[in-house]
C-alpha cells in the first residue's frame, strides 16, 4: 500500500428520499481520481457512516471499488459500537475488494489505553489489509499519544499509516522522532496541512477535495516539494474553505462547497439537518467569494466551477 498523496474522506451523497445514491458515489469517486486524487476513503466521520447500516456500508465499499478500477487504493474506514462488529466490517471490506483499512476507536464509549489497545488491535488482525489509525480526539475523545502508537506499531505489522487529527501539528514531528520511517503520518484536519507537511507528514485525507480536488492536490505537492511561495499562495486563498473542515457542521458545509461547484448536493442524514437562514447565507457568501477567484490561485489548472 502507497500511502502517500491527497486521499479525500468522502461524503455520502443522499438522494431526494436519505436513500445512499451509488451513482453520484461512483461519478464523484471517478473525478477525484481523474483529479489527482492517489485513493478513497469512504465512511468516515465527513462519510456519515454513524448513520449508514452495516449493509448500506458494504454497498458504499462495493461502489467505491468498481468505480476506482485498480487506479487507486480504496481505503475503507471501519468504526462500530462493538469490537465484533468492527472485525467484522473489517473483514467484509476485504472481501469487497477494499486495499485498506482506516481503523476508528469505538463509537461513545471512550475507554481507557488497555481497552482501546485491544479494540483496535483485534481490527488490525481481522485482516491482512494495511492499516491505518485514525486519531481524532476532538470528535471521539480517545487520543493515541505518540509513545502508544510506537506501541501498536512494534506488534501489528499491518499497521502502516497514522492519520493525525489532534489538530496538534507537534504530533506529527513526536510520532516521527519515535517511529521514524516505520509509519507514514497523514494530516487529518484541512487547516494544518501545510504545517504537518513541514514537519513530516507523507499525505492527506482531505475533506474539501471533495469539492476542490485540484487545488487540494496542487496545494499539497507544493507543500512537499517546498515550494513556499506557491505553496502560500494557495494556501492563503483555500483557508476559510479548509477551515470549515474542523467544526461540528463540517459535513453541511463541505456538501454545500460540493453543491456549489456541482459536484454534489447539500442532503444530510439526521440527525444533521441542512443549514438554512442567516447562516446558510453568510456560508453561501463565504464560498462564492473564494469560487469567484479560485483559477487566478492556480495558475488556471483549476476545473472551473459549473
Amino acid at each position: 500500500m502507497n500511502w502517500t498523496g491527497v486521499m479525500p474522506a468522502i461524503t455520502t451523497c443522499f438522494d431526494v428520499n436519505l436513500d445512499v445514491d451509488h451513482e453520484f458515489i461512483a461519478k464523484h469517486c471517478r473525478w477525484l481520481l481523474e483529479n489527482g486524487c492517489t485513493g478513497i476513503v469512504p465512511l468516515g466521520s465527513l462519510g456519515e457512516g454513524a448513520t449508514l447500516s452495516f449493509d448500506e456500508k458494504l454497498q458504499v465499499l462495493r461502489t467505491c471499488v468498481n468505480a476506482a478500477s485498480g487506479r487507486a487504493p480504496v481505503v475503507a474506514s471501519i468504526s462500530a459500537l462493538s469490537t465484533s462488529e468492527a472485525t467484522t466490517l473489517a473483514k467484509a471490506a476485504a472481501d469487497a475488494g477494499c486495499d485498506a483499512l482506516m481503523v476508528l476507536p469505538p463509537y461513545v464509549y471512550q475507554g481507557d489505553w488497555r481497552e482501546m489497545k485491544t479494540h483496535v488491535t483485534a481490527v488490525f488482525r481481522a485482516t491482512p489489509l494495511a492499516c491505518m489509525l485514525y486519531n481524532n480526539p476532538v470528535a471521539y475523545g480517545t487520543d493515541f499519544l505518540p509513545e502508544q502508537i510506537q506501541e501498536l506499531a512494534a506488534e501489528n505489522e499491518n499497521f502502516e499509516s497514522v492519520k493525525e487529527s489532534s489538530t496538534d501539528v507537534r504530533r506529527v514531528a513526536a510520532i516521527r522522532a519515535l517511529v521514524g520511517d516505520r509509519l507514514e503520518v497523514f494530516v487529518g484536519v484541512d487547516d494544518a496541512i501545510v504545517e504537518g507537511v513541514g514537519v513530516g507528514a507523507t499525505g492527506w485525507i482531505a475533506g474539501l477535495a471533495n469539492a476542490l480536488p485540484r487545488e487540494s492536490v496542487e496545494l499539497f505537492n507544493y507543500a512537499i516539494e517546498c515550494e513556499r511561495d506557491k505553496a502560500f499562495e494557495i494556501y492563503r486563498w483555500f483557508l476559510p474553505l479548509l477551515r470549515m473542515d474542523t467544526v461540528p457542521e463540517f459535513v453541511q458545509l463541505i456538501k454545500l462547497v460540493q453543491t456549489e461547484v456541482g459536484m454534489g448536493t447539500p442532503r444530510v442524514r439526521p440527525p444533521r439537518l441542512q443549514l438554512a437562514g442567516e447562516k446558510l447565507q453568510q456560508i453561501q457568501k463565504t464560498i462564492r467569494e473564494a469560487l469567484r477567484t479560485r483559477q487566478q490561485l492556480v495558475n488556471g489548472n483549476a476545473v472551473p466551477a459549473k
